[in-house]
């Protein structure tokens, strides 16, 4: 299926009560209008076009980030939504094949609904409208319809109590035939309570001139909009149980389902084990048969097959985990390559560093890789033993085989096989313990005295 993807992104909002637009307020780490577009990912798809109106400039720069052939067009005063799709018009001037309209706020529209349309469409219909039976229709649009015939669409504010009655809802994505889409738009007018050039009036419009349009229905849920914080968490909340229940069913053990929390690119292979409490921002993925252990944070980062992650460990960008790697309790990475078998058990940090196979990394060991100005890199070899408390201050490369002893701070490359020691000597001052505590117990005495 070819299909070109309009998006309408351009009302305010204002209900959500920020200063940024609607559309980019975020469901599982990405701005809802990249759900939106997303569908594209699965479907064959022409061109993705989006028309931008309240923030455009920001909303413009999101979008091209995600994807910098997507066209952007303005729609400068908000008249409605037919309005809006006319404002796409010169990016269909040569266009043939279908087009649906998408909205930035509604993100949920699955790849599987558009086929069933574009289904409706291979089988006669002009124009396929998605429409669902609400529980509660409230103010939803409603669609009126003459056996298997849809002859038009009522907005709530026009509608008598007997159409009000009605419990198939328009959920506003509509597709036909680009031109007929884009000229059947130009042509509605704002007759209306709102004053606005309503896309759904073409329907109306296309059965006065003998075309055909149908229903194909969907669950309510998958038409969820998004006009305030608090529909933004019931959002949150139903992309978070379907990729739950995805993961699960796709083989992953998930021991406390609902606190864990997926990014809209989370991938984990299957037998993978996840503890509760963990989070997984945008950029992961976790290989068949890891385990990623109770309160740990990764965010763009990549773990191998029987690797162990945590608990209370951060990975962060960059982080690269080959199998069967251990990175325990309170350690943190980033932007480091660990090798095949390699331990960093607990209580360190390792950033902008290579950790070659099978080495071992004692506690509180730290990378210092950080000058105030530039990052420098530490590179470990294979097998080595890093003592515990050692600090590594980059640039620096520790060969294979080599060692550190406890509580030395490396500043110079250490040879394969050799072993480091740069500590301060101990002295013991016989007696000076209980010297110096005397006095201070004196001292703090006088003063609770006086």
């Amino acid at each position: 299926m070819s299909i070109h993807l309009i998006v309408l992104a351009a009302g305010e909002g204002s209900r959500m009560e920020s200063d940024h637009p609607k559309v980019l307020h975020e469901i599982a780490g990405a701005p809802m209008i990249a759900h939106a577009l997303g569908v594209a990912d699965t479907l064959e798809v022409s061109a993705r076009v989006v028309v931008v109106g309240h923030g455009g400039d920001t909303v413009r720069a999101a979008v091209l980030n995600l994807d910098e052939d997507i066209r952007v067009f303005e729609q400068p005063e908000q008249l409605g939504t037919a309005h809006a799709v006319s404002m796409a018009a010169p990016a269909f001037k040569d266009a043939t094949g279908d087009a649906v309209v998408l909205y930035g706020d509604t993100p949920f529209i699955r790849p599987e609904t558009l086929t069933a349309m574009a289904d409706a469409r291979k089988n006669g219909a002009d124009i396929v409208v998605l429409g669902f039976n609400a529980a509660d229709p409230a103010r939803y649009g409603r669609l009126i319809t003459d056996g298997n015939t849809l002859t038009r669409i009522v907005e709530w504010k026009d509608a008598t109590k007997a159409e009000r009655a009605i419990t198939l809802c328009n959920s506003g994505v509509i597709m036909a035939e680009a031109a007929t889409l884009l000229r059947l738009s130009a042509t509605v007018g704002n007759d209306n309570a709102a004053g606005e050039y309503y896309l759904t009036d073409i329907v109306e419009l296309g059965h006065a001139e003998g075309l055909t349009a149908k229903v194909v229905t969907c669950s309510e849920a998958e038409t969820l909009g998004i006009n305030t914080r608090a529909d933004l968490a019931v959002a949150e909340a139903v992309f978070q149980a379907n990729a739950r229940h995805e993961a699960m069913v796709n083989g992953v053990t998930l021991q406390a389902p609902d606190s864990v929390y997926f990014s809209y690119d989370t991938h984990i292979g299957r037998d993978a084990i996840v503890e509760p409490n963990v989070i997984f921002a945008p950029g992961v993925t976790v290989e068949s048969g890891a385990t990623i252990r109770a309160f740990s944070h990764l965010e763009g980062c990549h773990v191998g097959s029987g690797a162990v992650v945590g608990p209370y460990a951060r990975l962060r960008p960059g982080a690269e985990l080959s199998n069967n790697v251990k990175i325990g309790n309170f350690v943190e990475v980033k932007n480091a390559q660990i090798g095949d078998g390699a331990k960093v058990n607990h209580l360190s940090y390792i950033g902008d560093a290579e950790v070659g196979a099978d080495t071992n990394i004692g506690a509180g060991t730290i990378t210092c890789n950080y000058d105030g100005v530039f990052k420098h890199k530490t590179i470990i070899g294979k097998r080595v033993f890093i003592g515990s408390n050692t600090m590594l201050v980059a640039p620096i490369t520790i060969g294979d085989e080599a060692m550190t002893a406890t509580g030395t701070i490396v500043t110079r490359d250490v040879p394969d096989g050799d072993m480091a020691i740069g500590r301060h000597r101990q002295e013991n001052k016989t007696g000076l313990a209980r010297r110096l505590f005397q006095k201070l117990r004196a001292a703090k005495a006088a003063v609770k005295k006086g």
